[in-house]
């Protein structure tokens, strides 16, 4: 009887060690998504859990009071293979921007791009679900706090032009 239930026992264990093996290679990996997300409108706008988990917060006419709109699919700029290059360049000003990885884990990655010392003008973050990677959260300077309310609607529109040429090249 001590026989048959160690016989189980192991192959419960080795059937346990299986599926977690089957599980882990089953994971997407992040750079072909990468390469994708960036040279197929279509499959990027199908990774992006929308709406992203950080809001449009701007502020009101009167400088103080702040409004917040969802972060949806109409306000998404898409991002071409370029954005994600990691790099530091210094500018004729002496400024240096700097574009990379700030978290690179295996299920959660971070990018930032932006000048040194200074907040980061874009910053997308990846999650891996259910062996998928999407971006569940994103900032960028399109909508930071210096764009006024009203003028919310004209970046949305051109926001929507650049986005229709990026189609066009990458459907």
């Amino acid at each position: 009887m001590k026989a048959i239930h160690f016989v189980f026992c192991l192959f419960a264990v080795l059937m346990l060690t299986t599926i977690s093996g089957h599980a882990a290679a089953a994971n997407e990996d992040f750079q072909a998504f990468l390469k994708k997300f960036t040279s197929s409108a279509s499959f990027q706008y199908s990774r992006i859990h929308f709406p992203l988990k950080t809001p449009i917060a701007l502020l009101e006419e009167d400088g103080e009071t702040e409004k917040i709109f969802p972060f949806t699919r109409e306000k998404w700029a898409l991002l071409g293979e370029d954005v994600f290059k990691e790099e530091r360049i210094t500018d004729e000003e002496g400024g240096v921007y700097v574009s990379r990885f700030t978290v690179n884990n295996p299920k959660h990655k971070e990018f930032e791009a932006g000048y040194d010392e200074s907040e980061a003008s874009l910053r997308v973050v990846f999650e891996l679900i259910d062996g998928k990677w999407y971006v569940t959260d994103c900032y960028t300077d399109w909508y930071n706090f210096d764009l006024p309310i009203s003028e919310l609607p004209e970046t949305i529109s051109t926001i929507a032009e650049e986005n229709k040429a990026f189609e066009e090249m990458h459907p």
